[in-house]
């Protein structure tokens, strides 16, 4: 394993770290975009917890844009050549306690729908992951609010499934609660957003 830190949300890092690649690993043909930061805002605060942490919206949404496209070049041509996006299932029912979190994510997945469809005829293949709740370090602070909230599913668990779900070319890959949101109605997806979100 070769490692290259990079601070995604830096354009200098990104364009550093295409570089790198290109120098040392002509043949690389995947890209993942898992890098993500979720935050507690609650905006009945006004604009002032927004402001005050790391900006979610350049983290999820903005940099894996940005690198996609920076890579794409490189990809093209390589055999079985991907881009995976790692999106969630808040980017089909929002919570309200993460607002920005989950906004990102809903345009990870309306962003990996449009790139699958341009790329196409380029022979890379575009990967949605759509992770439910995994114990991950993922907003130790919001899950501290809540008593340390903890789930049942590890992330090798997950992992697991997911390598299936490249093995079978399929393209918007769900776990557990997830895998049904993919295919949810929009009135499921209302439901389910009403229920999770009651305390509001």
């Amino acid at each position: 394993m070769h490692i290259k830190v990079c601070n995604v949300a830096e354009e200098g890092d990104r364009r550093t770290l295409v570089e790198w690649v290109s120098v040392h690993f002509s043949n690389l043909n995947i890209l993942i975009n898992n890098a993500g930061v979720q935050r507690d805002i609650e905006f009945t605060k006004g604009i002032s917890e927004f402001l005050s942490g790391e900006n979610e919206i350049r983290i999820n949404l903005e940099s894996p844009i940005i690198l996609s496209g920076l890579f794409i070049p490189h990809l093209t041509g390589k055999k079985e050549a991907a881009i995976i996006n790692v999106s969630s299932g808040l980017g089909f029912i929002p919570a309200a306690r993460m607002p920005v979190y989950s906004a990102s994510k809903a345009g990870m997945h309306a962003f990996s729908m449009a790139l699958r469809q341009q790329l196409l005829k380029s022979g890379i293949k575009v990967f949605e992951v759509v992770p439910p709740a995994v114990e991950t370090g993922l907003n130790p602070e919001g899950r501290a609010k809540r008593g340390n909230f903890k789930v049942d599913l590890m992330p090798d668990e997950f992992v697991a499934a997911v390598m299936k779900g490249f093995k079978n070319d399929i393209f918007e890959i769900g776990y557990g609660m997830t895998a049904g949101l993919i295919k949810a109605s929009r009135e499921e997806l209302d439901k389910s957003f009403q229920q999770m979100n009651s305390r509001w």
